[in-house]
């Protein structure tokens, strides 16, 4: 595909951050050697592993290569900041480490950008690697107002092609978008306030202020070994998802929605989640969850990111 209607394919930046994961990240790879597309460059970013990642794999051994090594865990919003500050393309495409790409999938995600100008963000059909008939996402549904939660469309359904339909979604999946370079130029980047989880969602929501569109592209494929980075049973989960849940509302509701999410918080979210908590005995998760509430009762939610 000549993208954007030129003779010469534009320069794709793909970003990816390593954790001590090399291994996983050298599968990763691996997949990119099968792309179709030529013109791209890779930035392996790693944010200060315990373990050198070139003590498993060779950057060299893989084509337009560069491994990025920082001096401290940045998040996953810090990361890809780095990471796009270094990055040279006209795109730049954010892809989780731990996901296996398809041949076509950079020429497939680029060509909503030259069929509408309006479009910023592109992301894939999102499948799960373990059983690669099942979906993880398919576009977002609508963030609730109320309650500051969503979900992805098509999640561990089998994929029959009911959401085979590009179109525009509510919100971009961080485990995978493409996004125009001139979108960040206007809107910024990751809000690097949040560090992990919600910091798309405040992302999205900044760029549609801007007048994009996030749009879905079923036809771009690529395959997601889910939640390897931090686990589903890690407190630190707990953590980052309850404090970002409540600054991304502090962000980006109106005083009204603010209200009614802050009393569902306080008279539902938190007594079931105290409940749950010591039922099942987790009291690390329990103590994290309200080290996530403390975290917005003493600081700003305002930020230039």
């Amino acid at each position: 595909m000549n993208s954007l209607g030129g003779d010469k394919q534009c320069l794709v930046s793909i970003i990816t951050l390593n954790y001590n994961q090399a291994p996983v990240t050298a599968a990763f790879l691996e997949s990119v050697k099968t792309l179709l597309y030529k013109n791209f460059e890779i930035l392996v970013c790693d944010m200060a592993s315990g373990l050198n990642p070139e003590t498993v794999f060779n950057p060299a051994d893989y084509p337009n290569t560069r491994l990025l090594l920082s001096d401290k865990n940045l998040g996953f919003a810090g990361g890809n900041n780095w990471g796009i500050r270094q990055a040279k393309g006209d795109f730049i495409f954010i892809v989780n480490n731990d996901t296996e790409l398809t041949p076509d999938i950079i020429n497939v995600l680029l060509q909503p950008f030259s069929q509408n100008p309006d479009v910023g963000v592109v992301c894939p059909k999102i499948k799960y690697f373990a059983d690669r008939r099942i979906i993880q996402y398919a576009g977002f549904r609508k963030m609730n107002p109320f309650t500051g939660r969503t979900s992805a469309i098509g999640d561990l359904e089998p994929d029959n092609g009911q959401y085979d339909i590009a179109g525009p979604t509510y919100g971009a999946h961080g485990c995978a978008m493409m996004v125009r370079r001139t979108v960040i130029e206007k809107t910024g980047m990751f809000p690097e306030k949040f560090f992990l989880y919600y910091e798309e969602w405040d992302w999205s929501a900044r760029i549609q202020k801007a007048g994009y569109l996030i749009w879905y592209q079923p036809e771009a494929i690529i395959y997601h070994k889910e939640s390897m980075s931090v686990g589903r049973e890690n407190p630190l989960k707990a953590y980052y998802l309850t404090r970002n849940r409540i600054l991304y509302m502090r962000r980006n509701s109106d005083p009204f929605h603010l209200i009614v999410f802050s009393l569902f918080f306080a008279f539902f979210a938190l007594p079931k989640a105290i409940f749950t908590y010591l039922k099942k005995g987790q009291r690390k998760h329990l103590k994290m969850f309200l080290k996530g509430i403390g975290y917005n009762l003493s600081h700003s939610a305002k930020s230039a990111q």
